[in-house]
């Protein structure tokens, strides 16, 4: 099938929200190490912050980008990656695409493109962890915006990650047994992961497991091993603020996952509910939420800043977490 685009995903938003959405983002393509990598962009030279856009896995950019799209132009630049594997990036060799070379990937592009503004890098399910991941190695970004936080190396979290639920705990083991001539061999995403929950609206569900660049995609067991047994960075060791902008009614990864993960992070950390979203947060009034919570973070400007949020008829929306 073709793969969907842009026009396609902006469809399930909601309808007052469709005619904000940039459906005419630049192409460019960025080479690293043999791979063409493409890039969505909203170029914007006056923006006073950049946003980075990461997926995860069974996504890329054209599916996250109406939801990123309706950030102010006046006030972000954007950008959205395709990983390696998804999207419309070309690799020289799929099947040695491992976890690790999209960390490498991404701190590549942060350091590449660092322009002397503040940069937030917005992450999506397991590209929240990335976004964190890239943030600790560079230094170099002001914030993280993330809808989860999964450590694939915590049971709790392989349980849910996988589709295979408690017997998901064996991942990391088991991966660790996997012969080297089978890393290479290619498996569907629909076999490992859960896509039937990646959002509460089944077509919007049925889109990304049979986007061939995305969710209907294959990846080597290498790559699933890679990421089954990354060790990330500390969170003692973090010092990039984070926003966990969770989706209240994601039925795929639990908020209490990622939450053990924030609430050990040593910088400055939040906790933001979509309210009504789904772990594909599409949803009002929560994606009123998530636009407001990115947009306050990019209007902190510089890392560290603990200036009270906005209120909304004097009621907090922000959660904090306590310390």
């Amino acid at each position: 099938m073709l793969s969907p685009g842009v026009a396609d995903y902006a469809a399930f938003l909601p309808a007052s929200w469709r005619d904000r959405v940039d459906l005419t983002p630049a192409s460019t393509w960025w080479s690293w190490r043999g791979h063409d990598v493409h890039v969505r962009r909203r170029r914007n030279p006056d923006a006073p912050v950049r946003v980075l856009l990461i997926h995860g896995a069974g996504g890329h950019s054209a599916a996250l980008w109406p939801i990123a799209s309706l950030l102010p132009e006046h006030d972000v630049e954007l950008a959205a990656v395709d990983l390696p594997l998804y999207g419309g990036t070309r690799s020289p060799d799929p099947s040695a695409v491992r976890y690790q070379d999209w960390v490498s990937l991404l701190c590549d592009v942060v350091a590449s493109e660092n322009d002397g503004r503040p940069l937030v890098l917005l992450g999506a399910s397991i590209g929240g962890m990335l976004a964190y991941e890239v943030a600790a190695r560079t230094g170099r970004a002001a914030a993280v915006v993330t809808t989860s936080l999964l450590d694939p190396r915590d049971p709790r979290a392989r349980a849910v990650i996988t589709r295979f639920g408690p017997l998901g705990v064996l991942g990391g083991p088991l991966a660790r047994l996997l012969p080297q001539r089978f890393a290479g061999r290619h498996i569907p995403m629909s076999w490992v992961a859960a896509l039937s929950k990646m959002s509460r609206d089944p077509g919007l569900s049925r889109l990304c497991a049979t986007d061939p660049r995305g969710g209907g995609a294959t990846i080597p067991l290498g790559f699933l091993t890679s990421y089954l047994t990354y060790r990330h960075t500390p969170p003692e060791r973090m010092t990039t603020p984070v926003t966990l902008a969770h989706p209240a009614k994601d039925t795929w990864t639990p908020v209490e996952i990622s939450t053990r993960w924030l609430s050990r992070i040593a910088a400055p950390a939040e906790l933001v509910m979509l309210r009504e979203c789904g772990h594909f947060p599409l949803e009002d009034p929560g994606l009123q939420d998530l636009v407001g919570a990115v947009s306050r973070v990019t209007r902190r400007g510089q890392p560290g800043s603990r200036r009270a949020t906005e209120t909304e008829n004097g009621t907090e929306k922000e959660q904090r977490l306590g310390r």
